[in-house]
């Protein structure tokens, strides 16, 4: 696959269509579901105080968010812990929906986003106190080139937080990486996308100077987000095909096809680093 320039068409659909599946904050990436009675929504905010904790966040921090989605962490950290936030994410649409939130919850002075792509981008060097990847990292070709942008970006005694699926070991990723169901999401949802194993993580992640402070395994947390997910397609079904026609249907065989492997060939995973020196 060429470049990053051509991932990620699935974040650029009408914004109104994830606002009929995704919680009111649309993250759009693994909940918490700590007592398992939660809603889909508490759930999330969960996994935001837990993204909070693994970096360290007491309130004030600086914080670049790589692949930052329609926003859910940027501006919650933003109205939670008063952070000064930065997102990055090459879909337009986003940008727009970030700013129009940021507005509404008086939020504007300590959230703002760049369209681009994060290995292409000029930053400053020791900015940021914390940088985030939920669910990004998968887009990007070059590991150890992020990783290495990453812990430039940030001071030193900085956190980063990755969390991604992953295939659950090098043997699965040979067996199914070619299968009909990992080219359907790669190739018709995401545009580019390559699910490795922990171990090239946590490899791309020393090499790159980090030091592994945490690492939690969320597989079932994400096989219930999903279970909800689909569950909010199926009941919004007319008024997702109405913005465009045939998206449920779609949309519910990448979900049934993301659920089929937990356990079995894939995994998801929560990487904390530090950049220790």
């Amino acid at each position: 696959m060429s470049t990053t320039a051509d991932t990620n068409q699935h974040y650029d659909l009408d914004p109104e269509i994830f606002g009929q599946f995704l919680d009111p904050l649309r993250k759009y990436s693994s909940a918490l579901y700590d007592t398992g009675c939660e809603t889909l929504e508490l759930a999330q905010r969960n996994k935001l105080r837990f993204v909070a904790k693994r970096l360290g966040i007491n309130g004030g921090e600086r914080l670049l968010d790589i692949g930052c989605g329609w926003g859910s962490l940027i501006l919650f950290m933003a109205q939670e812990y008063g952070c000064d936030t930065l997102g990055i994410s090459p879909a337009p649409r986003q940008h727009e929906y970030i700013a129009a939130q940021a507005a509404e919850r008086g939020v504007s002075r300590q959230v703002h986003t760049r369209v681009g792509h994060f290995e292409e981008m000029e930053l400053p060097a020791g900015s940021q106190d914390a940088v985030t990847m939920l669910g990004s990292i998968v887009h990007m070709p070059d590991l150890d080139l992020v990783f290495r942008r990453a812990r430039a970006v940030l001071r030193r005694g900085g956190s980063l937080y990755v969390s991604e699926s992953c295939f659950r070991n090098a043997a699965a990723r040979k067996a199914f990486d070619d299968r009909a169901g990992t080219e359907f999401v790669r190739n018709d949802i995401f545009g580019w996308g390559s699910l490795r194993p922990l171990s090239e993580l946590v490899t791309a992640a020393e090499d790159a100077g980090f030091s592994i402070t945490s690492v939690d395994d969320l597989t079932d947390q994400y096989r219930r987000t999903i279970e909800d997910w689909i569950a909010n397609v199926d009941a919004a079904a007319d008024a997702i095909d109405a913005r465009q026609p045939g998206m449920a249907a779609k949309l519910r065989h990448y979900l049934e096809v993301a659920n089929a492997g937990w356990g079995y060939t894939t995994k998801h995973y929560a990487l904390g680093c530090r950049k220790a020196r």
